[in-house]
């Protein structure tokens, strides 16, 4: 799984994947999270054809206060069973985060929380309908 993920050394490695529900969940999950409920930026018309990476879709999903509230939520329960995984020896933990398409608010919550988590793991980020398109 390493040497797929491109990681090294022998700390655990965090990858945080963003899917589209309507594909299915992805198969190597140790978690999914469920962001549908979070209000949708595809609903505005100058974001649709954004993603979770463009500042205009960071600026909305950030003035939503449930969407903060989720994210940290999500952070907490994640540091607190960590160590848990690390004393496993688990050589890493995929962390999958959905929303219907896969294109706003799933990719969004996968950038935030690697960049939150990347001083304590090694963090990979994969965006799965994303990387399909390229």
């Amino acid at each position: 799984m390493r040497a797929l993920v491109q990681a090294t050394g022998s700390r655990l490695t965090l990858v945080f994947e963003s899917f589209a529900f309507k594909h299915g969940v992805p198969l190597d999950a140790d978690y999914v999270f469920d962001v549908r409920v979070l209000p949708n930026p595809y609903y505005i018309r100058e974001l649709r054809p954004l993603t979770g990476c463009d500042s205009a879709v960071i600026a909305y999903l950030e003035a939503q206060p449930e969407a903060g509230e989720m994210l940290d939520q999500i952070e907490q329960f994640l540091a607190r069973w960590l160590p848990a995984f690390e004393d496993d020896q688990r050589s890493y933990l995929t962390v999958a985060i959905g929303c219907t398409g896969g294109q706003h608010r799933s990719v969004y919550f996968a950038e935030v929380l690697a960049r939150r988590f990347a001083a304590r793991a090694v963090t990979l980020v994969r965006h799965r309908e994303l990387d399909a398109r390229d």
